[in-house]
């Protein structure tokens, strides 16, 4: 499961996410919220590293600052 979803990741980084840069539209994280993903799966697993990237993609709103948030 673990290298399924990082296969689908690394597939939305070389596609979807380079078709929304070229809009202009970019994360405000560093790292991305996709590879902030990616690292959790590595280190936590597939149900822990799923769940702190929702936890990430959902912290991104209009009310935060961004910035530099890795992954503990």
């Amino acid at each position: 499961m673990k290298k399924i979803l990082i296969k689908a990741i690394i597939w939305y980084q070389n596609n979807i996410s380079v078709w929304l840069a070229s809009k202009n539209i970019r994360c405000k994280y560093y790292p991305t919220c996709s590879e902030y993903t990616k690292q959790a799966i590595e280190k936590y697993g597939a149900f822990k590293g799923v769940f702190l990237g929702i936890a990430r993609i959902l912290r991104c709103n209009p009310f935060s600052k961004g910035g530099y948030d890795p992954l503990k």
